[in-house]
């Protein structure tokens, strides 16, 4: 059949998480309550970071936008949820569903590039501290955020313009809170097998290729820290380690989701709250309370705020 004779679906209807009316409920305030956990936990770490000039590092101008990109992430997917609970219209637009799908990709993967840059800002610190102030100048950092933001925008139009080149005849009921890749490909009218092969060497290399970066930083620093463990280095290791809990509470349910084609293992929707969710609420909780410098600058912006 040909594509012209499809009757094209002008919207989509985005189930949620469940039917249950107290689940629902349940839902609703879990998403409500995270959101404002995130935006209020970025936002105190970008004021802190922009009004504070100790800290001035590196490290901390990359924890400064890696809080503004989980605030622009976040922003995505919840308010729409949230509005759509209280007014009870499940249903999005066609062109709404696919600007959702690339803003997500776009900052979830610029997410996950800048949680690779700052691996190798941690690894420079630690492995080559006498090299770290040129390896690290103020314009290498912008010229890094700046890859991290063009990466996560070539992605992501790459993975638009392959749904957009799909037929969506019906059905329209999309078992997820949001437009993303694997449940909408699966409603197209078409054999999607080359596409979904596509998608899934794109998102899932993607966050794979980042993850084992990551590690791999990891390792080093370990290895390197393995004859040195003073009390500065337990700390240092300490930190680390809260940092592999956040990169891998973000990359191991992108590598289930993304590194397959769509269909080959059932994919469970709860695996979404995850990465788009849990792991923006958990990131300003792990990347401050580990930082002694951070909590003292919090607490004068307190005091500076009462007086």
């Amino acid at each position: 059949m040909a594509q012209d004779n499809f009757s094209r679906v002008t919207e989509f209807i985005l189930l949620g998480l469940s039917d249950t009316q107290e689940l629902q409920l349940l839902f609703f305030t879990f998403f409500l309550l995270a959101y404002a956990m995130v935006l209020l936990g970025n936002l105190l770490i970008i004021v802190t970071v922009r009004t504070d000039p100790k800290l001035s590092s590196p490290m901390y101008f990359l924890l400064c936008n890696l809080s503004f990109i989980d605030i622009c992430y976040t922003s995505v997917t919840i308010p729409r949820v949230l509005v759509a609970r209280l007014s009870g219209h499940k249903a999005i637009a066609f062109e709404g569903c696919m600007a959702q799908l690339f803003f997500l990709h776009f900052m979830g993967s610029s997410e996950m590039f800048l949680l690779t840059v700052m691996a190798f800002d941690r690894y420079t610190a630690i492995c080559r501290p006498l090299h770290y102030t040129a390896i690290m100048a103020r314009g290498v950092c912008w010229a890094l955020v700046a890859a991290c933001w063009v990466g996560g925008f070539i992605h992501s139009i790459v993975q638009t313009v392959l749904v957009l080149q799909l037929p969506f005849c019906g059905p329209n009921m999309i078992h997820s809170y949001f437009c993303d890749v694997p449940p909408v490909v699966h409603l197209a009218c078409a054999d999607t097998t080359l596409t979904e092969w596509l998608m899934a060497s794109n998102s899932g290399l993607i966050s794979l290729g980042c993850f084992l970066v990551l590690v791999a930083s990891y390792v080093l620093i370990l290895a390197k820290l393995r004859a040195h463990l003073s009390q500065g280095h337990w700390k240092v290791l300490s930190t680390c380690t809260s940092h592999v809990m956040a990169v891998t509470l973000l990359f191991m349910p992108c590598i289930f989701t993304y590194l397959r084609p769509a269909g080959t293992l059932p994919t469970s929707m709860y695996v979404c709250v995850i990465y788009t969710i849990l792991s923006p609420m958990m990131n300003p909780l792990i990347y401050t309370l580990r930082s002694s410098e951070m909590k003292e600058s919090m607490w004068r912006l307190w005091k500076r705020c009462r007086a």
